[in-house]
Formats: structure tokens, sequence, C-alpha cells
């Protein structure tokens, strides 16, 4: 042993990068490491995630990506001659004492060990670990790449890239966090300025650098994928539930120039049958020209006359109104002498407002981080809101141009890039919750950090191409976020960038969009994204996948409630699907839309076919009720009105009849969908129903749930509804609830259907052969058992 020792220091002083254990301390904050080169807390902040701090660099510089008095978990300490073993029941740190060095394992199984830890190298701070050789590694956020990110060198600095097709290192939304096929997380907990080297420069190494910020990193562990991603969001936050009404059709472009312009687009809508839930204006609310109003942020009365009463007129129609803004504020704006004056901008070396010049003026820059500077940017939000306003987007957050010298109150440009856009919509989010504590946020932003989840943010891909180039990454954009806690990562539906217009395209990615976070189709007004403005054809093929979108609120909302609950995403990968399926981890074009869907967005031209990777278990092809055997890549029949989309077999899919926006939401008629198979026994499901608007709707009692159950066995199927409810009611809760039950993939008439022990009546069942459908009507109440024969 003492050899040993000997040749590590030998070693540790050629390569000048080790560390050498003195002493430690353990009290109410953790695991304090006491080395030659600093001291290192460790503490448990759940006992599945670990977190390392560095404590000289950090002292003053607390996380961006886990919350405020974060609690810790207890921990149990050991000690050997070379060795500290800090651990909970399932995952553990062994801290080697010489050359100082930590090694993390779960369930006795190792995940990753520091390569050297952190270091400094002249004006670097440096983090690495070792890789294994056949380690894959996702995340690291918006990026197109395919989904493992390993053997790449990647900018950490949140940077829009306009027009981006099928490759791109750098774009709105950087995050230096992995998922590891090791299945740990990983993340560095620093938002300055940097890299993430995925073994490239050394194919055995992962390294973090950055200009500065706090050095800090967290280890997330869990037996399965979901889990891991479960024991993350469970330390950054859970995404608060949004409106009902985001999850409709939200009308965008860039932009509406005018009130007449917006009125007549929400009253097509209605005339061709569209639903509709939200419009959404771009800049030229506060100006009519692209240049030289940014910061004005008030309604330009030229154009918009009348805006309080427009919006009030929307909202009698179930439309809400969202406004972009931008945390630019132009020398020519109309508010600059007053920001100027309230002290309200980063600044320069002199304390002085820093200016500098972009595409859209010259421009000084709101310090999201400096508190006067949040209650005079609140005050704006605010008033627009008392005029009726619900929501906003966030735009240009990254920020778009951010000079690496700008000073704000947490530290210089490159220090705080990457959390402008986080802090922003805390900001925005916490501001909400205090001055209209029942009203949910609703905030589109394109750049962030980790844990921006928690405020609220629903984040979009950029300024994507309107090419098939620009379709063929979006599901791999959003999964990569997804796992990463930001689970409404959503494209601009038809792409945004130039004036290309192919029906075809449009269609596909419309349909794509049904089953993605948040329905927004959104462009450059060279082609107009919305259907109503196109031909007859396009509008019949769109309007049906729109109203599938509204039949599927039911399933849609309590996927956005397990969201909030659980941090399980609406988009999920492939390999979520089974306990071991690392074969899916590179699949980046096929996901799951909760836990009942597959969907396979078609992304090239003149598909008849598309060979789809099926997990294992029994499907049923959506259009058709075709019965598909899982296991293997199957090739899946489309056309123009079609895309790949199965069901898996023993899932309960709740839907309502179309209506045209959320204000008119009901789920009085319910057709619960139960697809039976025999290999599935035993399985459940369940709908989450609340008004759809109150924030404390959960925490008050103010919801409803469904719980479904079934079980089977060869002559006999068993299915129960059992409704759930919180403490209080709650405006337009169901007071009797009409239930359609339909039961797929039964093959010939049941020879008895009892309901709570009595026969159904004839009138009462419907049974169709051709499809293998058995629907079942009667009135839900408590508990209630359907048992039906073969």
């Amino acid at each position: 042993m003492r050899f040993l020792i000997l040749l590590s220091l030998v070693f540790c002083t050629l390569s000048a990068q080790c560390k050498e254990y003195l002493q430690h301390i353990v009290n109410d904050q953790g695991l304090t490491v006491v080395t030659d080169e600093g001291q290192f807390q460790l503490s448990f902040i759940n006992p599945s995630v670990v977190e390392v701090v560095w404590l000289a660099p950090s002292a003053d510089k607390p996380s961006f990506s886990l919350p405020d008095n974060l609690q810790k978990s207890p921990a149990l300490l050991t000690e050997t001659d070379n060795e500290l073993l800090y651990k909970t029941a399932d995952f553990n740190v062994r801290i080697q004492k010489s050359p100082f060095q930590l090694q993390y394992f779960y369930q006795d199984n190792l995940l990753v060990e520091e390569q050297n830890g952190f270091s400094a190298q002249e004006n670097n701070f440096l983090l690495s670990f070792k890789l294994t050789d056949d380690e894959k590694l996702l995340g690291a956020g918006e990026r197109v790449l395919g989904m493992d990110r390993r053997g790449h060198r990647l900018p950490l600095y949140n940077r829009a890239h306009y027009g981006y097709t099928t490759e791109s290192e750098q774009m709105n939304y950087s995050l230096p966090a992995v998922l590891s096929s090791q299945k740990y997380i990983l993340v560095y907990d620093n938002a300055a300025k940097g890299w993430i080297d995925l073994g490239k420069t050394d194919k055995n190494t992962l390294q973090f650098e950055a200009v500065g910020g706090r050095q800090a990193y967290y280890v997330v562990a869990g037996s399965t994928y979901p889990d891991i991603v479960k024991n993350y969001v469970a330390v950054t936050g859970t995404q608060p539930m949004l409106p009902r009404w985001s999850l409709g059709y939200l009308a965008s472009r860039f932009g509406y120039h005018t009130q007449a312009e917006a009125e007549k687009t929400v009253s097509l809508f209605s005339k061709l049958d569209f639903p509709l839930d939200a419009i959404i204006f771009d800049l030229y609310w506060f100006g009519k020209d692209v240049q030289g109003h940014m910061g004005n942020l008030q309604w330009d009365l030229t154009a918009f006359p009348k805006p309080v009463e427009m919006i009030n007129n929307f909202k009698q129609q179930g439309i809400n109104t969202v406004l972009i803004t931008e945390p630019f504020i132009l020398t020519t704006s109309k508010r600059w002498q007053e920001a100027v004056d309230n002290n309200v901008l980063a600044t320069n070396k002199q304390n002085q407002p820093y200016t500098f010049d972009f595409y859209f003026g010259n421009t000084g820059l709101i310090d999201v981080f400096d508190k006067n500077a949040e209650h005079w940017f609140w005050q704006i939000y605010k008033d627009l809101m008392k005029q009726g306003v619900a929501g906003w987007w966030g735009d240009l957050g990254e920020p778009e141009v951010h000079p690496a010298d700008i000073r704000h109150a947490r530290g210089s440009g490159d220090e705080v890039h990457n959390a402008y856009g986080h802090q922003w919509a805390k900001m925005l989010y916490q501001n909400q919750i205090n001055d209209f504590p029942n009203k949910r946020p609703f905030i589109l932003m394109r750049s962030g950090f980790a844990g921006s989840q928690r405020y609220g943010m629903i984040p979009w891909t950029g300024d994507v191409s309107r090419s098939w180039g620009g379709l063929k990454p979006q599901v791999e954009l959003s999964l990569q976020m997804s796992i990463m806690g930001l689970a409404y990562t959503h494209s601009d539906l038809g792409g945004f960038a130039g004036d290309n217009w192919d029906p075809e395209l449009y269609l596909r990615w419309l349909q794509y969009g049904v089953f993605q976070p948040i329905y927004r189709p959104h462009a450059q007004e060279n082609v107009a994204p919305e259907p109503v403005f196109h031909s007859k054809k396009v509008q019949d093929i769109a309007r049906r996948f729109v109203h599938l979108r509204y039949q599927l609120m039911p399933y849609n909302y309590t996927l956005m409630h397990e969201n909030s609950t659980t941090g399980m995403p609406l988009m999920r990968p492939l390999f979520f699907a089974e306990q071991n399926a690392e074969q899916y981890l590179d699949v980046k074009d096929t996901y799951l839309w909760g836990d009942a869907f597959l969907v396979s967005p078609i992304t090239e031209p003149d598909i008849r076919y598309k060979n789809v990777p099926v997990p294992a278990g029994v499907w049923f092809d959506y259009w058709s009720e075709r019965k598909i055997q899982g296991g293997e890549t199957q090739s899946i029949p489309v056309d123009i009105e079609s895309i790949p989309l199965l069901v898996k077999a023993g899932s309960f899919v709740p839907m309502v009849e179309v209506v045209n926006n959320a204000a008119n939401y009901s789920s009085d008629q319910l057709t619960l969908h139960y697809y039976h198979d025999s290999s599935v026994k035993t399985a459940s499901g369940y709908l989450y129903e609340d008004d759809g608007q109150n924030r404390l709707a959960l925490q008050q009692g103010n919801y409803e749930k469904l719980n479904f159950s079934a079980q089977s066995d060869k002559r006999k199927l068993l299915l129960s509804v059992r409704p759930e409810f919180g403490s209080a009611q709650y405006q337009a809760q169901t007071k009797a609830r009409q239930l359609t039950l339909t039961v797929h993939n039964i093959t010939h008439l049941p020879t008895r259907v009892l309901l709570n022990g009595e026969e159904m009546k004839p009138k009462q069942m419907l049974f169709h052969p051709e499809t293998r459908l058995l629907q079942l009507i009667f009135t839900q109440r408590n508990n209630q058992q359907i048992e039906i024969t073969f």
C-alpha cells in the first residue's frame, strides 16, 4: 500500500493535477474535506443526488440550477486509512485520500469517477471525469448532433442559430449537463461561458470548462432512466401546471401589424371551424417597424387604437392574448430615459449604462439580476396584465448580443450569460404569483439554464428553417431537453425562417405538432403560418389533426399533471419504454407521447411506408386498429392524412368531443378508450381534472381524479373506474358525467357484460365487428366495475 501511495504521489507531481487529503469535518451542511488545494463540500440534496462544491471559488456564488434553501438528506460517513465512504441507502461516494479523488456508486455499481476533478488553469476553471469505452452521453441542451453527443467539443454559450437544419453545435439553449448510458446525470452547476468536451480531445475524458462562475457539480442516480430523470427534477424543481388553454392552438406569426389584421385572423379561425385558444403578438404591437422601437413596451395606438377592447373581445370568445417582450431598451425607444433615470440597465466600468449596436438599433440591456431593475421591469408587465394580457413571450433572452465585459449585479456578461433567460423567467414567474396568486403563468422563452422549468419556462427550438431539413431534428431537440426537465420544448410548427411554401412539409409539421407539448405554428410572414390562409385541401387535413389535438385534451392535461408532480416529460425517448432498452438510446425520430402513444413523424416527402422501431409488447395502429407485435422494427403504411401513430396495449386514453377552445372544455361527455389484449394481465391509468386555470388547484384540493384499472384472462375482462376527489369543489366541476367506455380489440360479441353486478341493457352497448370495438355507455358514478365475459 505504501508503495502504491508513493507511486501515485510521483505521478501527481509529474502531472501537477492531484490533490491531497488533509482532514474532514461533518456538520449540518454535509461533509467538508480539506485538501492542499482547498476545501470541498459534499452533501446529499436527495438520497439519490449528491452535490460537490469547491468552496473557495464559490463562496459568494449561489446556485442558479437548484432552488434556494434546498433541504439536505442525511448520510452516513465511515473512514479507513486511505478512504472515506459517504453514503445513503443506495448511493455512495468513495473519497480516496491520496491522491484525493471521488468515485460514485449506485447499488454497488460504479457510475462515474473524477479524472482530475476541479482545477484552475490560467483564467479558466476545469472539471473532468473518466468515461468508459462504450459509454454514450446524451444532453448538453439544444444541439442537432444525434442523440449520443460523445465525441464532440461544444460551446456552453446560449446563442441563436438562425435557419438551422440538420446540424448545429450551438443554439439558443445550452446545458452543462449529460445523461449517461451508465445511468447517471451529471450537472456542472455553472452558468458562465465555457465548453463541454465529451471525449473529443481525449476519448475517455468528459471535461467542462468555464471562464468563471460557481464551481460545483452534482451527480444524479437511479435504477432506471425515468427514475434518474425524476430524481433530477426532484432537486431542480418540477414544472408548474400551465393553464389548460396552453394545450390548444396558439395563433402566432412575425407578426400581426394591426388590430384589424389580428381581428380578421381570429374571425377566420371561427368561420373555418378551427379551434383557437390564444393569439400571440410579435414586436409590431409596440412599433410599426422592426428597427428602432424595441423597449417601448407599450401599445402603438396608431396600429392598435383600442387594445383593451380588443383583448376583452378576444377573451369573451375564449381567446387569450400573449405579448412578446425583449430585455433590450433602445436609445431611440420611448422608455430609454426612464430606464436610465431608474438605473435599470447593466453598466460599463464607469458605472454608466452600457450601450452597444445590434440588428434592432443602439441599445442598453436590462439587468434582470438587479432587484431595482426587476421591480421596474415587472411594473410594465403588471400594468399590461391589468389590461387583460394572459401570457408572455420572452424573446432574444440568450441575450442575443451580450458583451463579455458588461456588468450585472451577479457578475460580468460572460459569467452570467447562460443564466440570463433563467433569471428573466424567475422574475416574471415569482412576481406574477405574488401579484396574481391564482393565475397560472404562461412564459415562452427560448433561452435559460438547468432548472428553469421550475419557473414555468416554455422553451422553443429557435428560428428553424422552413424546410424538410428543419423538420428532421425537431424530435431530437425536444427529447434532449425533456430528459433535463424542460418538458415543454417545442418547435415553430411549419418552420420559421424563409419563404419556402411546401404544402406537404407544412402538413407533416402540423401533424407532428399534435404530439408535442405546445401547438404553435409560427413563421416569418412571407408565407402565412396559419392554415386558415391556405387551400381547402390543406385546411381540411390540418383541421382533422387540430381537432384530434382538442379531442386529446384530457389525456394531454393529465400528462401535464404527471409532469408537474413527478417530472416525467410529455415527450419521452423510446428507451423509457422498457427496463433495459439501451438499444433505443440513439433513436432520434420516434418517441413516446406519455405512456400510451408511440409517434414517428414523417420528415421526408412522398413517404408511403416508414420503418419504425417498436418496443416490446402489443401495439395497435391508431388509424386502422391493426395489431402490431413489438420488439422489432415495423413497416408502417402512411398517406398524406396520417403519420405512424401506435397505441400500446393496456393503455387508457380519455378523450372528449371537439370544442372551439379550452374556455368551453368539459368532460361531462367523456370517451374512455381501453386498448385490450389478452397478453396484458393488469393495467392502470388516470385522468386529472380541475378548472384549468387556478394555480393552487392541487394544493387547495380543487381537483378530481378518475383512476382506471384493468384485469384480464382468456375469458374475462374486469375494468374499474374509481373517482378520487380533492377536499373542495371547483368551478365547472362535472356533476354527472356520461361515460362511453370504448374497448378495443374485442374480436366477438361478449356473452355477458355486467355494470356493478347488473346486466347492461342492449341500448347501452354497441359492438362494431369490423373495427373490433365494444362501446359501453353509462353515467359515471363512484367505484364502478365493468365485467366483460367472452
